[in-house]
């Protein structure tokens, strides 16, 4: 039990452990080598050379489907803004029904992607990497296991993906289903009727949750690979652990000790404290 525990336990209300946000990287290993991206469009698209025309054509197959569904989602394709994204999306995930795409957000950003270096005239082409700031979606969506989370996807081979999701939402939702009473503040929960299930719900959680949200909307997101392709060809993302955040939370009956400590996000009722909220990183199988 720490110091600060000690010096503050009358004031604490509850407190609770749990991940906060979780990004997860999606990478389709073939494609991170030329000469297999080549192998790829010769075995199953019967196309050779792999030219500039051939790789500009597979990304500008992945934009006219992306626009074509917003429209069948309802969802906007909007500029992102310059500030904070996650305020700027709040209004459009008001009513938004479980696993809808609510909205999506283009913005240009780094990547990696596969280039086309030759001679157009002779047609002889070899590929390589890039690094390159090119246009980007960010599918909002409001999974129904996990609620608000969004999928980052470039448009360009090797069709590169991110995948952030956080724990405070998928313990809502979990909370929900139980009928537990709750108040949430963002990412913190500033009132809790069963403090202790909130706890075993958070420690609940497993790689498997994670990676069954991600394959989900990743697979939903790349529908120009055919099931041939998925399962010979390995056309389907893997996932790796970028980014996790790590919250200690503690929930006090008044502000007055809490000042100058952590994160505080005030209420009529008291603030909630993450003291300690690290990142780390590691990959997933």
């Amino acid at each position: 039990m720490n110091a600060f525990y000690e010096h503050h336990r009358d004031s604490i209300r509850f407190g609770y452990r749990c991940f906060d946000r979780i990004l997860v990287n999606g990478l389709i290993q073939p494609f991170q080598q030329p000469e297999r991206v080549v192998g790829f469009f010769g075995t199953y698209r019967r196309l050779y050379p792999v030219s500039r025309d051939v790789l500009r054509g597979a990304a500008e197959q992945f934009q006219c489907w992306v626009k074509d569904q917003a429209d069948k989602w309802n969802a906007p394709i909007v500029e992102a803004p310059k500030g904070r994204r996650d305020e700027f999306v709040d209004p459009y995930f008001k009513a938004a029904k479980p696993d809808q795409v609510v909205v999506i957000l283009k913005a240009r950003e780094p990547a990696r992607i596969i280039t086309a270096i030759g001679d157009k005239k002779l047609n002889r082409w070899h590929l390589q990497i890039a690094d390159r700031w090119i246009v980007q979606y960010n599918l909002y969506v409001n999974d129904q296991r996990w609620g608000r989370i969004f999928v980052r996807m470039c448009p360009y081979l090797p069709f590169s993906a991110r995948v952030c999701l956080n724990q405070h939402h998928w313990l809502a939702n979990r909370m929900r289903e139980e009928g537990v009473d709750f108040q949430q503040c963002s990412n913190a929960f500033l009132r809790c009727g069963r403090p202790e299930r909130l706890q075993e719900l958070a420690d609940s959680l497993t790689a498997e949750d994670l990676s069954i949200c991600g394959q989900k909307w990743l697979a939903r997101f790349t529908p120009f690979f055919t099931a041939r392709e998925r399962k010979q060809a390995g056309c389907q993302h893997r996932l790796f652990f970028s980014q996790i955040e790590f919250c200690d939370n503690l929930i006090f009956r008044s502000a007055r000790r809490s000042t100058n400590w952590g994160n505080v996000c005030s209420t009529p009722t008291g603030p909630s404290v993450s003291p300690t909220r690290s990142p780390s990183s590691s990959v997933a199988r």
